[in-house]
């Protein structure tokens, strides 16, 4: 009995050590889940990812964006080699001489698309670098750095797949019949440091000259906006005329005068020019000076009807009422007769009126440069005063064998003195140099065989390639201006029709195009970041 119990007893309490066994680790499971759940912590939330994901990816694009600039930069500044120049080709034949005259849109756009493999190419400019014009008139204010918008020619050359010779020179004639190009030296101390070039080909993209229209006294007072000599001499005039205006007393009628500042020429360089100076009014000099900024006067002349009379009349309409909300005072139908040290005379209708100012900014009108004009007086066939005249493939009349003429310096109806016609001209004539390359080896195959059959063969050749150089057809893509808070108007080319668009929205538009069009990557990246300087810290208001 005693046993039977003890039996039980030591049955009972087995099981009841195995239940508490399997309770302790049921416990101890428990207590594990309890632990991971509690280290695991809550669910993460949607909102959470999505801003996990979108800080993952900003990171992304910026490393993208950092190592694309910094490989752009790096391409720009470590060009590859060259082939060197050489007076004959591999195969024996010789390689001609292409000089090119200008370092402005027409031969800029020509050299970057000219395989110069093809030539012994030689560049002649008095202008060391390229000059972003579009952006030239922003310039004289503060709101882009000179340095911006210049590219050393020597840097555009040295990334040609074939060597380049630059001369900082100024081509003073052309004989056409000789074949050679008579430049002078601005490097050299001589005065007479004159130089002979030969050429087998030539093109003149000198640019044009401002004009006055023989208007008395516009050359010895005005000031020009086309070089960056020209930008450097309107902010000394500007800041001065200010300083000047500050010691004197509100009353005095000199005051008034120097702070009266004219702006003569509808285009877009005088419009874009005037709004970028009432911007730097309002923006800038309204804080460092309040009461000064409210007595100054911009004024725009225009002898036509209206400003801007290249765009849509609904955008000409928009300019000019934005014109008179910034108080730009805009005199159309206005002529400037005479010009002297203080004032200018301009005729309204039959009214005649006396202007008083402190700034005259030139910004009308082109005339041929010398270099042209001496061009022009050695042959029959050039008797226009308006610039040299080609044909539809850009041929120098009277010597169409060897002279092509691109750019301002040219005159041909339907093409206006444009950027934008330049830089076309320069690209198709790209293409033409690079047919006319395999016109000339054609031609030497055939003085190597004389025989009738090889003879025939080249002559074909020949013929088919001139037949594939087509007529120059200028592509309008369309026009955009800066008129002032920021706001811009564009008038673009969409397919055969024209899109017109103004405001604040096509003023980002205008940025974005204008550092699209920017001649290296350089370029883009310093006037995207004075853009963003003058966003920041404002226009710098010191000479």
């Amino acid at each position: 009995m005693f046993q039977l119990a003890r039996s039980s007893t030591v049955r009972f309490g087995s099981r009841m050590g195995s239940s508490s066994r399997a309770f302790s680790r049921s416990a101890r499971v428990s207590q594990q889940n309890a632990s991971a759940a509690a280290a695991a912590g809550p669910k993460p939330s949607m909102l959470k990812k999505i801003g996990k994901y979108t800080l993952y990816s900003a990171l992304g694009s910026v490393l993208a964006g950092t190592g694309y600039v910094s490989y752009k930069l790096y391409k720009e500044k470590n060009p590859s080699p060259q082939q060197p120049q050489s007076p004959i080709f591999d195969n024996g034949s010789p390689r001609k001489t292409l000089v090119i005259l200008g370092s402005g849109w027409g031969s800029i756009s020509l050299l970057k698309n000219l395989d110069t493999t093809l030539y012994n190419v030689v560049v002649v400019s008095p202008r060391n670098y390229f000059l972003f014009t579009p952006l030239l008139p922003s310039t004289p204010v503060g709101t882009i750095e000179l340095k911006s918008i210049v590219e050393p020619v020597r840097s555009i050359a040295r990334r040609a797949p074939g060597e380049v010779t630059y001369y900082e020179a100024e081509a003073l004639d052309v004989d056409p019949v000789e074949k050679t190009v008579k430049i002078r030296s601005l490097s050299s101390k001589e005065e007479d440091a004159v130089l002979n070039l030969n050429y087998d080909y030539l093109v003149v993209g000198v640019g044009a000259q401002p004009t006055t229209f023989g208007i008395p006294g516009v050359f010895e007072n005005a000031s020009f906006l086309k070089e960056i000599p020209d930008a450097q001499e309107i902010r000394v005039k500007v800041m001065n005329n200010i300083e000047k205006a500050a010691t004197l007393s509100p009353s005095d009628p000199e005051r008034k005068r120097l702070l009266n500042f004219v702006v003569v020429g509808g285009g877009p360089t005088g419009v874009e020019f005037a709004a970028e100076l009432q911007d730097y009014i309002d923006q800038d000099l309204s804080k460092w000076m309040p009461a000064l900024s409210k007595e100054l006067n911009v004024t725009l002349v225009e002898a036509l009807p209206n400003i801007l009379n290249m765009f849509d009349k609904s955008l000409i309409e928009y300019a000019e009422d934005l014109f008179r909300q910034e108080k730009i005072e805009l005199k159309t139908n206005t002529m400037v007769k005479n010009v002297t040290p203080t004032t200018i005379t301009a005729k309204c209708g039959d009214t005649t009126e006396d202007i008083p100012y402190g700034v005259l900014v030139w910004a009308t009108g082109n005339a041929p440069r010398e270099v042209s004009k001496s061009l022009m007086s050695r042959m029959e066939t050039q008797n226009s005063r308006r610039g040299l005249l080609i044909n539809d493939k850009l041929q120098l009349l009277g010597a169409e064998d060897s002279i092509w003429a691109i750019g301002d310096c040219t005159f041909y109806p339907g093409l206006f003195p444009t950027a934008q016609v330049a830089h076309q001209e320069g690209e198709y004539l790209a293409s033409v140099l690079k047919k006319q390359y395999k016109i000339d080896q054609y031609k030497w195959h055939m003085l190597q065989n004389p025989n009738v059959a090889e003879t025939n063969k080249y002559q074909t050749k020949v013929e088919k390639v001139q037949s594939n150089i087509k007529a120059f057809k200028y592509s309008h893509q369309g026009a955009l201006a800066y008129i002032g808070s920021e706001k811009a108007i564009a008038d673009l080319a969409v397919g055969e029709s024209m899109y017109q668009s103004a405001g604040s929205f096509t003023f980002l538009f205008w940025k974005s195009a204008y550092l699209a069009m920017c001649l290296s990557f350089r370029n883009r990246l310093l006037v995207a970041m004075d853009w963003c300087k003058v966003s920041f810290f404002g226009r710098d208001s010191s000479v």
